[in-house]
């Protein structure tokens, strides 16, 4: 349901986020499969993948078809002007790109979370938004949020003969805004209730209340704002240096900026991270001698 530059990036980040909401019940999941046969063990198995790759292709590729064909302009940021312009191929790319995306940013979250880095999947999920916003934003050049509020190639083209408001109302009184509004409600509703309810039933797992240090209302806040807000300040951010210093200057500044915040060890990022109580560390999950989880307990060695 949105624009196709910036719909594989929306994907992967959602597929890094799930996988990173869930992250607990994966570390478990592992565990209790470790050592049962191939069947048990395959990906297909795996129901946090399932359910991911079923968001992708049930809810995500169906909307985000149907405006390609209502409104072809719009959703390939005015790169074609109509249903002529757009290659055949493109769309199956698309379609079939979207879960292909999703799938690959579970994957990696999902294995960086299997492993200890809890936090470098939590960074899988900040690139990913920083690409969508990005591309909304400034787009390749400079123009992302004018091509994103254009909802035909009209408006686009006369962009520069009216204010910024009367383009906005324009958009949101159009029929391109009231589809993205009616499928917006289904797919990000979707989207962010799984979010929540898989990081909840984390938090309901043995000894996960420890790592925990704010009320659940608040964890959600908190996570919510790393996982959107920040990417979309950074784009807003990577943009006006873009603007004001040039892509040579403005880019690497911003990467160094980018750099201190979230990879320093005292970053504030990384100490909000710590407040959520996802995972951060390893995780052995115990069995009995039947095979079912006594307990969970923590391996810092990893």
């Amino acid at each position: 349901m949105i624009q196709i530059q910036a719909a594989l990036f929306w994907a992967y980040a959602i597929g890094a986020t799930f996988a990173l909401s869930a992250g607990r019940q994966l570390q478990v999941w592992e565990r209790i499969n470790a050592g049962e046969g191939p069947r048990t063990r395959s990906r297909a198995a795996n129901p946090y993948l399932a359910l991911t790759a079923l968001f992708a292709a049930v809810l995500m590729v169906p909307t985000g078809l149907f405006l390609l064909w209502q409104n072809p302009a719009w959703a390939t940021m005015h790169v074609a002007s109509g249903h002529e312009g757009v290659w055949a191929g493109f769309v199956l790319f698309y379609a079939g790109g979207i879960p292909v995306a999703a799938i690959t940013g579970f994957l990696v979250a999902q294995a960086l979370v299997l492993v200890g880095a809890g936090y470098w999947a939590y960074l899988q999920c900040v690139g990913g938004y920083f690409l969508l916003f990005g591309t909304l934003i400034h787009g390749w050049d400079g123009s992302g949020y004018e091509r994103f509020l254009s909802p035909g190639a009209k408006d686009f083209a006369e962009w520069p003969k009216d204010s910024v408001v009367n383009h906005v109302l324009g958009f949101l009184t159009s029929g391109t805004f009231l589809a993205l509004l009616l499928f917006g409600a289904a797919v990000i509703g979707t989207m962010l209730m799984t979010e929540i309810g898989w990081l909840m039933e984390g938090w309901s797992l043995p000894g996960a209340d420890e790592d925990r240090k704010v009320p659940r209302f608040l964890g959600i806040a908190i996570a919510a704002a790393g996982v959107y807000g920040l990417p979309f300040v950074g784009a807003l951010l990577a943009s006006g240096l873009v603007r004001l210093l040039g892509g040579w200057l403005g880019l690497p500044l911003f990467a160094v900026l980018a750099g201190v915040t979230l990879l320093h060890g005292r970053s504030p990022v990384r100490w909000l991270y710590g407040l959520v109580g996802v995972p951060g560390r390893h995780w052995r999950a115990g069995l009995d001698d039947d095979g079912h989880v006594d307990g969970l307990r923590a391996d810092r060695s990893a």
